[in-house]
């Protein structure tokens, strides 16, 4: 699971019982009843519960995702080693995880549970291993839902699995080298100067992995500008913005959300030309004002969508903007790294209706685009159905719609960007580009 989880004594401690062991498992009880976010359920437990120090909490956070993310091989895992047929006790499935970890013998295991087969759950893989319909493989390995595991083998195939498990991995800790306060060698120089081991990106010269376990929002460089959280495929989703436009364009942001992208693309350009920075929700867009400040971003402005209604700001703009960037509403799936809760909260079905927006937004940002001007369609999903099935939908209903080709064949596939944590270490993002002729 990660370096935190790797503590075999901390392990033993929790799986014997005690009071971080009822944390762990209240924790998890919570989370699965609405399956919210993981990240808010740890923030508000550690802000309540003071007396968890840092190596706990990284434990208890690794040891829930770890939950959340290996829900089906586990229950598996126990259906394997159990002696009669009962739904799992969660109890059981912190145990089994531990096991299939080997951070616990299971013998360990046996002592606290005895009811059940422990060298049989433990190897549960092998068993999966013997499954030779991929879709329920790749659902048992990544505990994925069927449906998704179905929608995952339609459309990747034979990269299916490796997909489905590189998204069920913990992501990197990546930055983005602020370039309106400092380049990417100037931001490593610092963070090593604090003892912070940091890698490059492979694919973004602003792109900084940061190796060392750290609370990155008490940096100074944090402070003070010099680096923003983001993923290294979400960075070369904004520099698709800047690519071809003029050296002061008009670019309008209509999904903004909490401006990651607006200020990327603000730092690409210099804080040169102008960015409208739109979104339907107004404490996103007032963080965002907040990290431009902090990250001395001046070209932006955001503008509130009430009630999903244009303001006079951003209807002005009609046929006017050089570039519009549409990050859409969507599942979300490419960040299941980060967010793995989410494909226990999405249904099949929730895949139309986020199309059905996703198409709409577009005929939007076909509206507000100059001729002559391009429209970047972005997700952070890899599905067909919200990527290449919306464009071909759009690019059918507007003839004066072309493709952009992307130039760099190594995250171009076909006409449209694709990078994904199997191929590219990334979160998985989708972008095509479009002209308005």
């Amino acid at each position: 699971m990660s370096d935190a989880l790797g503590d075999k004594q901390l392990a033993a401690t929790v799986a014997d019982g005690g009071r971080l062991r009822s944390l762990v498992l209240e924790l998890w009880q919570r989370t699965r009843m609405d399956w919210g976010f993981v990240t808010d359920r740890l923030a508000t437990t550690f802000r309540k519960e003071k007396w968890i120090g840092a190596h706990e909490r990284r434990f208890v956070g690794e040891t829930l995702y770890g939950l959340v993310r290996h829900l089906r091989r586990v229950d598996a895992a126990l259906a394997r080693g159990r002696k009669q047929t009962r739904p799992p006790k969660d109890l059981e499935r912190l145990l089994a995880l531990l096991v299939l970890e080997k951070l616990i013998e299971p013998a360990r295991a046996a002592r606290l549970e005895r009811d059940l087969d422990w060298n049989a759950v433990a190897t549960i893989d092998e068993a999966i291993a013997t499954e030779r319909k991929p879709a329920t493989r790749i659902a048992m390995l990544a505990s994925f839902p069927d449906w998704l595991a179905e929608r995952f083998v339609a459309d990747w195939g034979d990269q299916a699995e490796a997909l489905a498990l590189a998204l069920n991995q913990r992501a990197p800790m990546t930055v983005r080298a602020n370039l309106l306060v400092g380049d990417r060698t100037a931001l490593a120089a610092e963070l090593a100067a604090s003892k912070l081991a940091t890698t490059p990106g492979t694919w973004c010269d602003t792109a900084l992995h940061v190796d060392s376990r750290t609370n990155l929002f008490a940096l100074d460089a944090f402070k003070r500008g010099a680096l923003e959280v983001q993923d290294e495929g979400s960075q070369l989703l904004a520099d698709l913005a800047i690519e071809g436009a003029p050296a002061k364009p008009m670019i309008v942001d209509l999904c903004a959300g909490a401006g990651g992208k607006t200020l990327a693309i603000a730092a690409r350009l210099g804080n040169r030309g102008r960015i409208i920075a739109s979104d339907v929700d107004d404490k996103k867009l007032e963080e965002l004002r907040r990290r431009a400040r902090r990250a001395q971003v001046s070209n932006a402005q955001a503008v509130h969508l009430a009630d999903g209604r244009w303001p006079a700001a951003l209807d002005a703009l009609r046929g006017k903007a050089d570039v519009v960037f549409v990050d859409a509403p969507c599942s979300g799936l490419g960040a299941l790294r980060r967010n793995p809760e989410a494909r226990w909260r999405l249904r099949d079905a929730d895949l139309a209706t986020f199309a059905t927006k996703q198409r709409e937004i577009l005929d939007g940002a076909y509206h507000l685009c100059a001729p002559g001007g391009r429209i970047i369609y972005a997700t952070c999903t890899l599905l067909r159905v919200e990527n290449q099935e919306v464009v071909a939908t759009v690019l059918a209903a507007r003839p004066d719609l072309t493709t952009v080709p992307i130039e760099n064949p190594k995250l171009a596939a076909g006409d449209s960007f694709t990078v994904a944590p199997h191929t590219h270490g990334t979160d998985g993002f989708f972008a095509h580009v479009l002209r308005r002729s």
